[in-house]
């Protein structure tokens, strides 16, 4: 056959002309005269034509074509102002099958999300799923296309360590040849280390891992983490003024390419951000929602409920859909977080909230070596558990502060999704390890 062509390269200009394309069969009508066979590959559908009568051959091939299988197809175009896709008609010369799907196909759109994770192979096929993927490769074209104007540098850390990165509580342990290694929750002693090397500014697009028993729409045990790090910062406010102008870009750059296809498809519109964020203390927030009659479960924390009180509160005050909460209590972070010197139980740290949820956090670190290993034994950690990273430390480290964001539940708030199972390529739960 020949070459073949992507279906959306296919026009009016190719009327009277022979071509071949390939696709997945999504559909088959085999009427009384005629036989309508739609495709469709990653950038749209064809709608295949045969006259049974002229093609008696073709016409018994096509009759036992099942949905599913994977066709390659020589074809003659011809305008048809009726036809359901794109005014065009190809019709049939040859058909081959290059694979043949098994009938029926386990799934349908009415299926269970679980019946559809199951078969991800198949649900990815969908409208949906792959505007999803479209729109995850845009943001991280954005994200870097905005790091490599700003100066920054890639890393890619390891993710066997010898000691946790964020707590102890939600770490995945394995054997490592005789000794106990763990899967990394972040990379965050590996960025603080880039910080010490003199790498001014990295990021990271990377998986971490979480044995985090959740079962709730925010929550995986495998997600990709984005992470950002920089040196030579005042405060936190340095961060947060990075995180916002980077968020606006990548936002920016999706509505432009897919804003109106995310509207038809999740019915989601693309707003893009004013700068500067709102921003509200920790103190303040939890003020504001205990005013409205809701008490958070912890005094250090806001749980799901206080994260929603406080994004309507903000879209009231600000017409905004992000917060920043920032200054929070040295009890809700890690040991590396830095403190203000007038206030030692208040850290130089936010979250960043975007439509009720929390896809942020972030802080200016603590960069001084006698404060930093001060801070760990608070927290109960010893020297010898955290040494190759206090190590980094010893011998100079310029002020620094990062941040770190799962990309699969920026796409799920960012696509008006229910869950992060939707918008993953193959999530991984407390109860999914396959496909």
């Amino acid at each position: 056959m020949l070459f073949s062509h992507r279906i959306s390269e296919i026009s009016y200009q190719n009327t009277n002309e022979i071509v071949s394309v390939v696709g997945f069969v999504e559909k088959v009508r085999d009427q009384k005269k005629m036989q309508f066979v739609v495709i469709n590959d990653q950038t749209g559908r064809a709608q295949l034509v045969n006259n049974k009568l002229d093609n008696p051959d073709l016409s018994e091939q096509i009759s036992k074509i099942s949905v599913g299988s994977t066709v390659q197809v020589q074809a003659e175009i011809q305008t048809n102002p009726h036809s359901r896709l794109s005014g065009l008609d190809f019709n049939i010369i040859k058909i081959k099958v290059l694979s043949e799907a098994c009938r029926p196909l386990p799934i349908d759109d009415k299926s269970s999300e679980e019946l559809q994770l199951d078969w991800r192979s198949i649900s990815l096929r969908s409208d949906k799923n792959q505007l999803m993927m479209r729109v995850q490769t845009t943001l991280e074209e954005a994200m870097r296309d905005f790091w490599s104007t700003e100066g920054f540098i890639e890393i890619h850390s390891p993710k066997l360590m010898g000691a946790a990165s964020e707590s102890g509580s939600e770490l995945f342990s394995l054997d490592y040849f005789g000794g106990k290694a763990f899967l990394a929750q972040s990379p965050q002693f590996y960025k603080q280390m880039a910080m010490s090397g003199g790498l001014d500014k990295v990021f990271e697009i990377g998986p971490v891992f979480r044995a985090n028993p959740s079962f709730t729409s925010r929550h995986d045990t495998e997600f990709t983490s984005v992470d950002m790090e920089i040196s030579w910062i005042d405060s936190h406010e340095d961060v947060m003024q990075l995180e916002e102008r980077w968020l606006r870009h990548i936002i920016a750059k999706v509505a432009d390419l897919h804003g109106e296809d995310i509207l038809k498809v999740f019915n989601t519109n693309i707003v893009i951000p004013k700068l500067p964020f709102p921003r509200i203390t920790f103190s303040q927030a939890h003020s504001l929602v205990k005013s409205q009659g809701y008490v958070p479960f912890k005094a250090d924390d806001l749980d799901p409920e206080s994260e929603r009180r406080l994004f309507e509160w903000v879209k009231k005050e600000f017409s905004h859909e992000f917060v920043f909460v920032t200054d929070w209590p040295v009890s809700a972070r890690p040991f590396y977080h830095m403190c203000y010197s007038d206030r030692q139980h208040t850290t130089k740290s936010f979250d960043l909230i975007w439509r009720g949820l929390e896809i942020t956090t972030g802080a200016q670190r603590e960069h001084r070596y006698e404060t930093l290993a001060s801070q760990a034994k608070a927290k109960g950690l010893s020297a010898e558990s955290i040494g190759p990273y206090l190590q980094s430390f010893k011998y100079g480290c310029p002020p620094h502060g990062g941040c770190g964001i799962g990309l699969t539940r920026l796409l799920m708030i960012l696509l008006g999704a229910k869950s992060v199972r939707e918008v993953t390529f193959l999530y991984r739960g407390p109860n999914r390890l396959t496909p």
